[in-house]
Formats: structure tokens, sequence, C-alpha cells
């Protein structure tokens, strides 16, 4: 481990009330002894006001800072940003809507300084919400965060909520600018460091997903998401499954069968979907239908 390491922990937010996250961070580091730390905590242009006064209570802890920014410029543009303004050697990156749910959470990546990148995953709570699209969801999908499947392909398994990246890295290799809308710019950033031979060291030091958005929340996200993957999908083409899916799907002349489906049903689905007992499997099938749709 290296003596008394500098570390910045970065907090990307949009729209989001931040504190609970940034104290106990915060209080983690002030337990290391020797650990020289900043607080920076972005936010990307939020509008919402209330949510702005929430987190300027933020500023009177001591290293730590808010940086307001006057427009949104997406996902990519604020880690980017964070980066630069940062000044530690290593950057901790973690997503404004996580929670801090194991004390051992900062030591435990300040003991792996001898690695360029390391992500350390996230969990669930035991009993979410089951009326939330995106708890279901993430829950069908939890298996995919065990360590041991996240390392046998480290650079596709790599998300943006909960990672530490030297700097010299991170400014060497930035998030592409180009992924302002919702989604993918994490893909994207994994394939930049396979291709620059920067490997991703996956291990067990997870934040809690424990606040999930409305359901017609995170179906706007959703389909957001879709555009972006339409919009990269020559860059994305072998990184994503709904990109592997449709291809599969057209060489069997079987696509059009799902955009019949959408047609005729979408509307129907996504209102069942945005109500109290939404479906993993028939969001599988609106997602489906509404990417191949896109490329009619």
């Amino acid at each position: 481990m290296l003596q008394s390491p500098h570390i910045s922990i970065l907090i990307p937010t949009y729209n989001d009330v931040c504190t609970e996250l940034v104290k106990a961070l915060y209080q983690q580091a002030l337990s290391l002894p020797d650990l020289s730390f900043e607080v920076l905590v972005g936010d990307d242009g939020s509008t919402d006001m209330a949510t702005v006064e929430a987190n300027r209570c933020l500023e009177a802890l001591p290293h730590c800072h808010l940086l307001h920014r006057e427009t949104n410029c997406g996902r990519a543009s604020i880690r980017n940003f964070l980066a630069r303004e940062a000044r530690g050697e290593w950057l901790l990156f973690a997503d404004s809507h996580m929670a801090v749910v194991r004390d051992d959470y900062l030591s435990t990546y300040l003991s792996r300084l001898d690695d360029s990148l390391v992500y350390g995953g996230y969990v669930l709570p035991p009993e979410g919400p089951r009326e939330s699209l995106r708890y279901l969801y993430e829950r069908s999908c939890i298996k995919g965060q065990e360590v041991e499947v996240r390392s046998r392909t480290p650079h596709a398994r790599f998300h943006t909520c909960n990672f530490m990246v030297r700097r010299e890295v991170m400014l060497a290799h930035p998030f592409d600018e180009r992924f302002r809308r919702y989604g993918y710019e994490d893909v994207l950033f994994g394939k930049t460091l396979e291709r620059a031979g920067i490997g991703i060291k996956h291990i067990d030091n997870p934040l809690g997903f424990n606040r999930f958005e409305s359901n017609e929340r995170f179906m706007e996200k959703t389909e957001e998401g879709l555009q972006t993957l339409f919009s990269f999908r020559e860059e994305l083409a072998d990184s994503s499954r709904m990109l592997a899916v449709s291809c599969r799907l057209k060489a069997l002349h079987l696509s059009w069968f799902f955009r019949v489906i959408h047609h005729l049903s979408g509307t129907r689905i996504r209102h069942t979907l945005t109500g109290s007992h939404p479906s993993v499997f028939w969001f599988k099938v609106y997602r489906l239908g509404y990417f191949l749709d896109l490329e009619r």
C-alpha cells in the first residue's frame, strides 16, 4: 500500500440529495490515519432547487466541495469534469443514489492501490419494493454482480456506480462525451480500457442500491438508453446483448414479429409496466420491441 495516499472521493449528481452518502464516506475517510482526502460533489445542472439547497449543507464539511454546473452536460461529461478538478492520485467514484453498507468500504479500496482500476459492485436490499420495476429488474440480474461472474469478462461487467481509478488513467482515457443522454457510456469506457491494455480488477466491495425511481421514470430512462444504444450501435456492436439478439432475429427473419407485437400491444404493455404490478418478462419484451422499432 502506498504511504499516505491522496484520494479524491467524487460524487456526480443530478436532482438527487446525496448528503447521507457523502457524510458516510466522509466519516470513513476521517477515521483512517494519515489519509489525505477530498470530497467533490459535482452537480450536473440540477433543476430541482430544493435538492440543490439540501446538498448545500455539504459545503460546511472540511475537505468537501460542491461544484455546480449551470447546464446539464451528461453522465460522461460530469465524471470527466470531476476527474480534472480532483487533486488526488486516486479517484473514487460513487453514484449519488448509492448507500454505504460496509464499515470497511474505503479501507478495502485503499488496500488495492496496486491496481489501475477497481470495481466493487453493488448489492440490493434483501426485501425491496415489489411494486418497483427497477428493483425487480435489478434482482433478476443480481447474479451478474457476483465477483466470480464479473471477473470472467471484466471489461464488459464494469459499471460506473462504484469504482476507484488512478487519476492519470482517467485523464488519459476519459469517458466519451458524445454520450450526453442516459446509458452505455460505461460500456464504451470498458472497451476503451480493454483496447488500451488497462485491466479492471473486480472485488467484493459493494455499495447498496437502495433507492429506486418510479416505474414511469425507469421506463423513460430505459427508452432513452435504447436510443443511445441505437445511436452508437456500430461502436458497441460486440458489447451489447440487445444488439446481438437484434442481429440474430434479423438473420432469422423474425424481427418483424416483435415489431408487430410492439405496435399492437406496446402501449398496453408499457401501461402495465408503469403500474403497481410490473413484470420483468414483459419489460424484456417491451425493450426488444422498442429497440427493433428504432431499427426500421
